[in-house]
């Protein structure tokens, strides 16, 4: 009986030590990107062809943020989160994501917070 109260003992010293000593988890960042938005297979969504993902709000972009042509980056993004938003009716359109990041090999994804058309069509890719 007393082993289980030095056990016990124990832990109750050395767990708040154990807490403290964890790392927090990383937080989730929003950004935007843009590129072509793609449907891979029946409910599947992409942007391909997208630019760099750079810091952002989960709202509606700007006007001022929007590209004026279509572009072409090198990265891509698996979309999730996509049941709210009407993507068949931007199915091959440049459009502006934002959403939070979520970095993962070996395709990323971004859980989208909004949808901007930017182009009815998309850029070649380079």
């Amino acid at each position: 009986m007393q082993i289980v109260y030095v056990l016990l003992s124990m832990l109750v010293v050395f767990s708040p030590a154990a807490l403290v000593a964890q790392a927090p988890p990383a937080k989730a960042e929003i950004v935007m990107v843009a590129g072509c938005l793609r449907e891979q297979a029946a409910g599947e969504w992409r942007v391909v062809n997208a630019t760099d993902p750079k810091p952002s709000t989960a709202n509606a972009p700007a006007a001022a943020d929007l590209p004026a042509v279509p572009v072409v980056g090198k990265n891509q993004f698996q979309l999730i989160g996509v049941a709210i938003f009407d993507l068949p009716a931007h199915k091959d359109h440049t459009v502006v994501l934002k959403g939070l990041l979520i970095p993962a090999k070996p395709l990323s994804r971004l859980n989208i917070t909004s949808v901007t058309m930017v182009a009815p069509t998309c850029a070649a890719a380079r």
